[in-house]
């Protein structure tokens, strides 16, 4: 309490006694006890209330010695159980947090982890990945103040997340590894890194990258082979001495059959190699039949049935027919897009079929084109009925954005034919191109592509195609720029964007369990998230008896189910919305791969470096009386004597104004029983 509040505290005295000398004796001269009675409780009231305006407090200072802090850092992966040396690391970690020497000087905290970080006293050895670099940043994110140590038990090797040997963390916190596993440098020989499409199509080639690496001194030569469902697909010799110590193999594989297939890359193992798990490593690839059938319907020949053929089986996944239009409608339930050349009135019977089936179709017009007829029977599009015919230029539309358009162009291009008139666009739609007659630009549609609903549409108005496709070859000395366009036209035509109202999210293989998740995403009938619906998933495993339902838990927006718990293996699924008749399916593949066994030898020279960036030492189990007694002795962990300064009032205001109410209901009383009121 400082002196201006002990004046206050006088001041507020001596007003008391001032006014009580004032109302009592001065201005009172009678004698009697009853009057000294009455002062002392006027005075006790005036004084209690000057003191709770003046409301004094003092400064009350608790001394407290704050310890460093100890943070036992134990990796929890499964690489750690065979690295375990003769003491467990378990009795490792208990010796040091049951040290009196280190419970005196430190606060002791002890954290387990893999992928992520726990506080525990318990050690599984069961996490499947290791991930030291989010170890030490989170708890460089907890113990933000004071000096703090680390120990950290690890053979060193990381599976996820950045290089720990580069991370920042802050000053005050020293890394002390202490190195779990066999130290010395093996001769080893590994599949690293594999690279590989998710997809590829029937028949055609999908690409497969593998990177081989070397630990050793010697030259030696070994045999990597591709499996694809236990059949060898490829095979190749390769070379590695000390300092040529990895190899990349690029290779073309075929798509034979539909399904999803094992790639299991293999290399030949290396004499007396102590470690053979790494020695292969499987990943896998989804082969879909994407077979598009397009069926060119004409009643003429024309060089532009040839030239689009061509073009649209440049793409081995597409394949085209030629049909006359008279053929029965079962001949077309197979087309998956319809292309109907100069239509005519023979085509009557194909057009009703397309407005039965709702097929996707392309409509090319020229000059041999029934215009009267075809402005009866279709509602896309009409056009005035001019029987003259013209050459017609395309000026491309550089604002066309419902597909790609690649690197084509109409530099140079040849003039189509067709009939001079209006053209009006009776649908939803773009302009591919335009039209350019005599030199003059029209502001018509020469190449259109249009939707309504689930069909899909485009229609050229000229034909004399083939010509295009020429020039292109003659620009280029390719026809892909022609082809391309073709073929996302048949992309566009052939899709569907129809929305679903159950939508999922999964991977086709999954390397190892920990990793399996399925999402789903529900949506009501106005295709806004659905937060309380009930969505189960029925799980069954392909190659034996187990099957499981289980219900599917809300997060955020979207549902999810944890499937780390499954074996390897291949699994197909079902998701149904309970109360609704939404159902969708699907399978994957879980991996029989653990990328803790991948290396068996610890990383000690990584720890070495992590330590000296850190200021701190490198250890190992046998030497732990080092560190203990380094921890225990060093001048950087001492512990620091801290003050808390807490303002405590010196009055209690309820005590107070209890006394004020008391002494003011004595004198009260006293006055009254006296006859003074």
């Amino acid at each position: 309490m400082d002196f201006s509040t002990v004046l206050l505290i006088i001041l507020a005295a001596i007003t008391a006694l001032t006014v009580v000398f004032y109302q009592y004796f001065y201005k009172n001269p009678r004698k009697g006890t009853l009057k000294f009675v009455l002062a002392a409780l006027r005075f006790i009231t005036l004084f209690c209330g000057l003191l709770l305006l003046i409301n004094p407090k003092f400064i009350n200072r608790d001394y407290y010695l704050e310890k460093a802090n100890l943070i036992l850092l134990v990796d929890d992966s499964s690489s750690m159980e065979d690295a375990q040396t003769a003491s467990p690391i378990s009795e490792l970690v208990n010796q040091l947090a049951a040290n009196e020497d280190l419970n005196e000087r430190f606060s002791i905290h002890q954290y387990a982890f893999g992928s992520n970080v726990q506080a525990t006293d318990s050690i599984n050895f069961n996490q499947q990945n290791t991930d030291i670099s989010n170890a030490l940043s989170t708890v460089d994110e907890i113990f933000v103040n004071g000096t703090n140590a680390v120990v950290l038990f690890s053979d060193g090797n990381q599976t996820l997340g950045r290089d720990y040997e580069y991370i920042n963390l802050g000053t005050n916190l020293s890394v002390n590894p202490v190195v779990v596993g066999d130290t010395t440098a093996y001769e080893d020989i590994s599949v690293g890194l594999v690279n590989t499409n998710t997809y590829a199509f029937l028949r055609n080639q999908f690409p497969v990258e593998a990177t081989i690496l070397y630990r050793g001194s010697r030259t030696v030569s070994k045999t990597v082979s591709i499996r694809l469902d236990g059949t060898r697909v490829h095979q190749q010799r390769l070379n590695f001495d000390a300092s040529k110590n990895s190899q990349t193999l690029n290779t073309l594989i075929e798509a034979q059959s539909v399904g999803v297939k094992t790639l299991k890359i293999e290399v030949e193992a290396l004499e007396n190699e102590k470690n053979r798990i790494n020695n292969s490593k499987e990943t896998a690839i989804e082969v879909i039949d994407e077979k598009t059938n397009v069926v060119i319907v004409s009643d003429i020949l024309h060089p532009d049935i040839g030239a689009l053929k061509k073009s649209i089986e440049a793409n081995q996944q597409r394949s085209v027919s030629i049909l006359k239009p008279n053929v029965s409608t079962t001949d077309l339930e197979d087309a998956d897009i319809l292309i109907l050349y100069q239509p005519t009135r023979n085509f009557r019977g194909v057009y009703d079929y397309v407005v039965n089936s709702g097929k996707s179709i392309f409509t090319i017009t020229g000059s041999k084109t029934d215009w009267n007829f075809l402005n009866r029977t279709q509602q896309s599009f009409a056009k005035e009925n001019v029987n003259q015919s013209e050459d017609i230029l395309p000026i491309l539309n550089n604002a066309f954005g419902i597909f790609g358009l690649g690197n084509f162009n109409v530099d140079d291009f040849p003039p189509l034919q067709g009939n001079l008139g209006n053209i009006d666009l009776l649908k939803n739609g773009e302009t591919l191109l335009y039209q350019q007659i005599r030199g003059v630009d029209l502001n018509q549609p020469l190449f259109a592509v249009l939707s309504q609903g689930k069909q899909r549409e485009a229609a050229l108005f000229g034909e004399n195609i083939w010509r295009w496709r020429a020039q292109t070859y003659r620009n280029t000395e390719s026809f892909s720029n022609f082809d391309e366009l073709m073929g996302n036209l048949m992309v566009y035509l052939g899709s569907s964007d129809q929305r679903s109202r159950l939508e999922l999210e999964f991977d086709l293989v999954y390397d190892n369990a920990s990793m399996a998740r399925i999402r789903a995403s529900y949506f009501d009938e106005s295709y806004q998230f659905d937060p309380s619906a009930n969505i189960s998933i029925a799980i069954e495993n392909k190659n034996n008896n187990f099957n499981r339902e289980s219900p599917m838990l809300l997060k955020g927006n979207f549902y999810e189910v944890d499937l780390s718990d499954l074996e390897a293996g291949e699994y197909q699924f079902t998701v149904t919305v309970s109360g609704e008749n939404l159902k969708r399916s699907g399978s994957f593949k879980i991996l029989d791969f653990n990328p803790e066994k991948q290396l068996i030898s610890s990383n000690h020279n990584k720890l070495q470096r992590l330590a000296e960036k850190t200021n701190g030492q490198l250890y190992y189990p046998d030497k732990l009386d080092e560190l203990v007694n380094q921890l225990s002795t060093s001048q950087r962990y001492l512990p620091v004597q801290k003050s808390r300064q807490n303002v405590v009032s010196l009055i209690d205001f309820r005590i107070l104004l209890g006394l004020i109410v008391l002494t003011l209901a004595a004198e009260w009383f006293i006055r009254k029983y006296n006859g003074l009121i």
